[in-house]
C-alpha cells in the first residue's frame, strides 16, 4: 500500500447550510468518482472553508456520505485579501496498491482558477 495525498475545491454561492454540504458532497463525489476510491480506502481529510462559509461543517457531508471511520478535521482558511470567497478545500489521504496511480485533483465551480494549471481541474 501507498499513501497519496490529492486536493478539490469547490464554491458555494450562499452561506447556507444545505447548500454548504450539498457542493462538499459533490465535491467528495467527484474526488471517489476520478480516483476509483470508496470511503474505505481513505485515511483522513482535512477540509478548509473560508471565512465567509459558517453555516456548517463540510465534514459533516463526509460523514454522511460513509466516513463513519475516517478521521475528519474543519479548520478556517486564512484571510487573505483578495482571495476567492465562499470556497470549500479539502485535502484527503488515502491508500492504494497500484504503483502507476496519480491522483486526480478536483476543482469545481469558481474553484477551478485556483489551479488553472491541472488538467483534473477542467
Amino acid at each position: 500500500m501507498r499513501l497519496h495525498a490529492l486536493r478539490g475545491a469547490i464554491s458555494v454561492e450562499d452561506d447556507d447550510a444545505d447548500e454548504i454540504l450539498a457542493r462538499t458532497t459533490e465535491l467528495m463525489h467527484e474526488l471517489l468518482d476520478r480516483n476509483g476510491l470508496e470511503p474505505d480506502d481513505m485515511v483522513s481529510c482535512i477540509f478548509t472553508a473560508t471565512p465567509d462559509l459558517q453555516a456548517a461543517f463540510p465534514a459533516a457531508a463526509a460523514r454522511q456520505m460513509g466516513f463513519d471511520q475516517v478521521p475528519l478535521m474543519c479548520a478556517v482558511e486564512i484571510d487573505v485579501p483578495g482571495a476567492l470567497p465562499k470556497i470549500i478545500r479539502v485535502l484527503a489521504h488515502y491508500q492504494r496498491t497500484d504503483e502507476d496511480h496519480r491522483a486526480q485533483h478536483v476543482y469545481l465551480g469558481r474553484a477551478k482558477a485556483l489551479r488553472k494549471d491541472l488538467d483534473s481541474a477542467h
